[in-house]
């Protein structure tokens, strides 16, 4: 949880003054009942009293204190983080073509179990979404600009073919492009930039072209997460899980099919939703009213007397 008005918190120091200030008051009365010579009508008071009432006779100030406390805590104006809906965003596949993605040791092949796996991102992804498509091996080529239509990115990671070396630098600074271009209105009619984000997937380090680290600064500066894939057993992990961490996405390993497949998968659910901060402030205020009656409604039970 967090606050708006984090130093409006600094109120919550009367919380514990006034339970010093409490407890000196029911010393001080004690002091007086000892001073107090007609022994016969304190006899009689005692009398009167019963074992509930000596027990209950702090519940009013109890819940008094507890509604100071929770108005207090109010006025700090508290949030929580909740995932929200995010009914539009671009999101770009960014997947790397070069010879190594004719390897085997994902079945049948580490392209062909990418091509299935996309298809799970796709599926996955609000209707409202739109979706790109981006291949790099030695050269960079935008297959499919981000659209809501996906069959058109399917058809589009069915002709991704295997060729040339890693230009993962170049491939990420095409998507990242491609995901800030800007898409008009409907309600408008005017330009604009939707949240972005891009999936980044390779079997390798990069060997040629932009140094892929600087490209996620620029991705950092410009608050486009990359999801960072490295299938198969790759010796270029360090890297994408560099990227990931620049950006604040976040780094997956696939050993197999199945398991790409379901990262695509979880990455279309995942994306789908964004963190927001939400108010609470009604909650703790309405919770101090409450106790506060609590506590006027106790001292009124108790013969209108407070402790």
């Amino acid at each position: 949880m967090s606050f708006r008005e984090p130093l409006l918190l600094l109120g919550l120091a009367l919380v514990p003054l006034a339970l010093i200030g409490y407890v000196v008051a029911q010393r001080r009365r004690r002091r007086y009942a000892v001073r107090y010579t007609n022994v016969d009508v304190l006899a009689g008071v005692a009398k009167r009293g019963n074992w509930i009432s000596r027990h209950t006779r702090h519940i009013p100030a109890v819940l008094a204190l507890l509604a100071l406390a929770a108005l207090l805590v109010a006025l700090g104006r508290p949030e929580r983080t909740v995932a929200a809906e995010q009914r539009a965003a671009t999101v770009v596949m960014v997947t790397d073509t070069s010879g190594s993605m004719r390897a085997t040791d994902i079945k049948p092949d580490r392209l062909t179990a990418v091509k299935n796996a996309a298809d799970q991102l796709a599926g996955k992804l609000p209707r409202d979404f739109r979706l790109g498509l981006i291949s790099f091996g030695t050269t960079v080529s935008q297959l499919v600009e981000p659209t809501t239509d996906k069959a058109r990115v399917k058809a589009g990671v069915g002709t991704l073919k295997v060729a040339g070396r890693t230009a993962m630098g170049d491939g990420l600074a095409l998507g990242i492009d491609a995901a800030r271009a800007p898409v008009t209105d409907a309600a408008t009619g005017l330009p604009q930039r939707l949240p972005a984000a891009i999936v980044l997937l390779s079997d390798g380090r990069s060997t040629v072209g932009q140094n892929p680290l600087t490209v996620a600064e620029r991705a950092r500066r410009l608050r486009i997460p990359v999801y960072t894939v490295a299938v198969g057993n790759s010796p270029g992990t360090g890297t994408l899980q560099e990227i990931a961490r620049v950006t604040r996405g976040r780094f997956y390993q696939a050993s197999d099919a199945a398991r790409l497949s379901e990262i695509y998968r979880n990455l279309g659910t995942g994306l789908s939703t964004k963190k927001e901060k939400q108010e609470v402030t009604a909650g703790f205020a309405g919770a101090g009213l409450v106790l506060l009656m609590a506590g006027m409604v106790t001292a009124i039970a108790r013969g209108g007397r407070l402790p």
